[in-house]
């Protein structure tokens, strides 16, 4: 008598260990992507908190302007944003709080350059990656505050103020008319740094 052996069985061991390989990637993978949006909200929270540093330090350098108008001689010291501003990081707190995140600290490294460090106040969450569930992302931005105005270096002539050139726009000022005066944005770009 010959015995017949049979491997009808011997597939489904093997089927399960693909499947269940397969599953264990399908979730690290997904840890993986919840830590990328993780990081990505963490970097747009400390982009938005730098520019409102520097948006912030751009006004007060506007408002400044705007006092001095009739003083031409005071006008470049403050539009090469030489002149000191009040809590140029007040709004920085703000914005990163909006973001999900947690200002860490805001600084200005150097003259019209201000860098916002955030951290998330959600963490990456649970997953198949262990201790996944208390890590928090970590960025930084940097934003440039960059001057565009240019005037004469003589200053005023009699009652006439300089005309300042901003880009390819010619203000003509009057000291007694402050109408029609250049924005924040024509006199000041802000954006971050490369």
């Amino acid at each position: 008598m010959t015995c017949r052996r049979s491997d009808a069985g011997q597939a489904f061991p093997i089927y399960i260990t693909v499947v269940a390989g397969l599953l264990f990637l399908a979730l690290a993978y997904l840890a993986v992507g919840q830590a990328s949006v993780n990081r990505g909200g963490a970097q747009t929270a400390a982009d938005a908190a730098a520019l409102a540093a520097a948006q912030n330090v751009r006004d007060q350098l506007t408002a400044q302007w705007e006092e001095v108008l009739s003083d031409p001689k005071k006008w470049q010291v403050i539009l090469e944003g030489r002149s000191p501003v009040d809590d140029p990081c007040g709004r920085a707190g703000e914005l990163a709080s909006q973001n999900d995140a947690q200002l860490n600290a805001c600084f200005s490294p150097e003259l019209l350059k201000y860098q916002a460090d955030v951290t998330t106040t959600k963490s990456v969450g649970r997953s198949v990656v262990p201790g996944s569930e208390n890590y928090r992302s970590k960025a930084s931005a940097t934003a440039e505050i960059e001057p565009l105005c240019k005037f004469p270096d003589e200053g005023a002539d009699g009652d006439k103020l300089p005309p300042l050139t901003c880009k390819d726009k010619v203000w003509h000022l009057k000291p007694d008319d402050t109408t029609g005066l250049p924005k924040p944005e024509d006199l000041f770009d802000v954006h971050l740094a490369d």
